[in-house]
């Protein structure tokens, strides 16, 4: 027999779903159950490498880590990675398939249902329960025709779904009593309850509202969930750069610059969990005053990104900056000296770089997805053990400097492979390394390097097991126990 499903609708993109899914990960974990994380379809340049070295949602990894489970491609079988406003990479089972527009995509959808429910089929097969998330708002009239992501997979597992609003934003009534309106009678009747998330205050004050939900609903509020600040986990979107990271007065300030299509910004979150660091994006080169150091992220498009910073007057500023630069990934080419895409894999063209490594990127048509283990070359962190994962079809040859880092291992293969690049003693430097940050000792001597000094730190507590603390603490436990029934 398959195993149950529990799907997560919410009344817009951006209202927690992806976090609620985590802690329902954890919850079931905790309780015994194989559980596994379902996205049909992510559109995200947030990604992660699987062990086999597909591409998936870095949100769906995340899911996965709280589930205590490795991450498959089977969890997020369709990745939409945006290139601009009109064109996207389309990742199927973790590996690309098409650069295609909006409506090319859409055409394919028939397709592409197949390969949600043979993932989705599979995970059923080995696993106790599959919570699975939907995208966006599952009552998008103009798009329902077409969508393989929200009520369509919650009706082909009949699925227990819940609906889930964001009360922060304000309008919960609106958005949870007019979604449910606006479903089809057949996909309500799969709806088990609601849940109002990121709630400010004392959820007692919010009882009346509870009780005109399901009044005027006919389903049960599962529970209010409170705003947890700092999290600690990957964010799944760019419109959380919007909200910025703060830290307190007179923290080290470190800018990053807010490319268009930037990519895996989560690689900076270690950097602004540390105590004492204060990390913001920045898209102005007035805004890099004051910064200790300017790190360039990844891009899906890098030639558009290098037109970016010169039309925003970024080159002079780089050129200048007297702190640390540092790039990862698509800021590594742009930080060298030529990037070249003669396939036409990022659309075609070819940039000076900013000059500033003595590097030089040609992009392949083969793209390169895979997990690594290292260790650091760099003078700050000699010998420090490095994990993180590659995603790039950029070729880069170096021409000068010292090496960041030593590949030990690509996925399953060992190799004595060097990555990376660094000048003037440090001060620039860049790699291919997604997750670099997250090695602390690594990250801790170049922080002391821009002359940071370790605080009290925070929480130690896992941020999975505190995401699931306080979310079991806020739903209804008869009603959770319900929902997560292996049977």
């Amino acid at each position: 027999m398959p195993a149950p499903v529990i799907m997560v609708l919410g009344t817009a993109s951006s209202v927690g779903k992806s976090v609620l899914v985590a802690a329902l990960c954890r919850i079931a974990a905790r309780r015994g159950l194989r559980v596994a994380p379902f996205k049909a379809q992510n559109m995200s340049n947030n990604a992660a490498v699987t062990a086999d070295g597909g591409e998936i949602a870095r949100s769906t990894a995340v899911q996965a880590a709280a589930a205590h489970v490795r991450p498959t491609v089977e969890m997020n079988p369709i990745l939409i990675k945006p290139e601009g406003q009109r064109r996207s990479q389309i990742i199927v089972e973790g590996r690309p398939w098409r650069t295609l527009d909006a409506g090319e995509y859409w055409r394919q959808r028939e397709e592409l249902w197949s390969v949600v429910t043979r993932n989705l089929d599979g995970l059923r097969a080995r696993y106790d329960l599959v919570i699975a998330e939907g995208a966006g708002s599952p009552v998008e009239l103009n798009l329902k025709p077409r969508d393989i992501v929200n009520a369509r997979v919650a009706t082909y597992a009949r699925a227990r779904t819940l609906l889930v609003g964001d009360i922060d934003t304000g309008g919960i009534f609106a958005q949870l009593l007019g979604t449910l309106a606006l479903l089809e009678p057949e996909e309500r009747a799969l709806v088990t309850g609601l849940v109002v998330n990121r709630f400010r205050g004392d959820p007692a004050l919010f009882a009346d509202g509870v009780h005109i939900l399901e009044q005027r609903g006919g389903v049960p509020v599962l529970g209010v969930v409170p705003w947890i600040d700092d999290l600690g986990l990957a964010e799944e979107d760019a419109v959380a750069l919007e909200r910025g990271h703060s830290g307190p007065h007179g923290a080290l300030p470190i800018a990053v610059a807010r490319v268009p299509t930037i990519a895996n910004f989560d690689d900076f979150d270690p950097l602004a969990r540390e105590p004492g660091v204060s990390l913001r994006y920045v898209d102005r080169p007035e805004e890099l005053a004051g910064a200790a150091a300017v790190i360039l992220p990844g891009a899906k498009h890098t030639l558009a990104a290098r037109r970016w910073l010169r039309e925003r007057g970024f080159d002079a500023a780089l050129r200048t900056f007297p702190g640390a630069v540092v790039g990862v990934c698509g800021g590594y080419q742009l930080l060298g000296a030529r990037i070249s895409d003669p396939l036409g894999v990022e659309g075609g063209g070819e940039e000076p770089g900013l000059g500033l490594l003595p590097v030089e990127t040609v992009f392949d048509r083969e793209k390169r997805t895979v997990q690594v283990i290292a260790e650091s070359l760099a003078p700050w962190a000699p010998g420090a053990p490095l994990t993180g994962y590659e995603i790039h079809a950029g070729r880069t040859r170096v021409n000068g400097g010292a090496a960041l880092a030593r590949i030990i291992r690509r996925g399953a293969v060992a190799s004595d492979d060097v990555d990376g690049c660094i000048v003037e003693e440090g001060r620039v430097w860049g790699g291919y390394i997604h997750g670099i940050f997250a090695n602390t000792a690594f990250r801790q001597a170049w922080l002391a390097t821009l002359g940071w000094r370790p605080e009290q730190p925070h929480s130690t507590l896992d941020p999975y097991e505190r995401l699931a603390n306080v979310v079991a603490g806020a739903l209804d436990p008869l009603q959770l126990d319900r929902l997560l029934a292996s049977g």
